[in-house]
């Protein structure tokens, strides 16, 4: 064997786990989704992809309404400017005559409108006068009403006045002094007088009862006080002149005392009398 022949190397062994590689890679099964690619469209234009975006246009429902009501406010300006270019036209082609006759029937007009305004407000200023004087007539009936209820006792009052204490240790006041005191408290302007819870009106009548006196079946005992709504500065004077009721009083070895008040109540009252007509129709 030649040397040549030793040199060579000795081939190695076949591992056992190696395969070998085929000569030819298959190629890769592309799936489904690869298969499925996009077709490119055609290539638009910056106009063309504006113009795709903006259309169909959206329109929201305000700006539907502000469109409506433009449109309608431009059809209403052209009719009106239609009117007037009619009208300008009109008078533009008329007659001198016709243009007079037309300034008079406006004059006419406008001087009918004016009476008609002035009758208005004078119907007017008439209905603010009656009722002006509607209320001021109900005003009075109200305050007549509260007078003649207080004369007739019905109603409560309040105001100005006196207190007028009698003190009858003696037991000698006897009813028409009393009824003197009333008398002259009238005089002297009083609006409604008490004596001792029970309400004087213009029929109230007094009777000696013992030793004391009844105010129309009321008895009522000494001290006699007098509740009196009235002008103080008339009413007092009117019982302290001389030879009046304070000096007919003491000469009965009475005391009698008077106080200004600006405030006096009056509260005592009398039971409504239902008129005659009223009694004989409920029999």
């Amino acid at each position: 064997m030649s040397n040549q022949d030793e040199q060579q190397p000795e081939p190695e062994p076949e591992h056992r786990l190696r395969k070998e590689l085929p000569d030819e890679v298959p190629a890769q099964v592309p799936k489904p989704e690869q298969v499925r690619e996009k077709t490119p469209g055609p290539t638009l234009t910056g106009r063309q992809r504006l113009v795709k975006g903006l259309w169909p246009p959206r329109v929201s429902r305000a700006q539907l309404i502000v469109a409506v009501l433009l449109f309608g406010l431009g059809f209403g300006l052209a009719v009106q400017v239609a009117s007037n270019s009619d009208s300008d036209s009109a008078l533009r082609g008329a007659r001198q005559e016709d243009l007079v006759r037309i300034l008079d029937e406006l004059d006419d007009r406008t001087q009918r409108l004016e009476d008609e305004k002035q009758g208005l407000e004078k119907q007017r200023d008439e209905l603010e006068n009656s009722s002006d004087q509607a209320e001021e007539a109900r005003k009075q009936t109200v305050e007549k009403e509260r007078q003649l209820g207080i004369l007739a006792g019905t109603v409560a009052a309040q105001g100005p006045g006196i207190t007028m204490t009698i003190e009858d240790t003696k037991g000698t006041v006897e009813a028409d002094m009393l009824l003197d005191a009333i008398q002259e408290l009238r005089a002297a302007g009083a609006e409604a007088i008490q004596v001792n819870g029970v309400r004087v009106v213009a029929g109230t009548y007094l009777t000696d009862s013992g030793k004391s006196v009844s105010v129309d079946g009321n008895q009522i005992n000494a001290p006699y006080r007098f509740k009196v709504i009235g002008k103080p500065q008339d009413l007092e004077p009117a019982l302290n002149i001389p030879g009046g009721v304070v000096q007919t009083l003491e000469k009965e070895q009475a005391t009698v005392t008077v106080e200004r008040s600006s405030k006096i109540v009056v509260d005592a009252l009398r039971a409504a009398k239902r008129p005659d007509y009223a009694r004989s129709s409920s029999q």
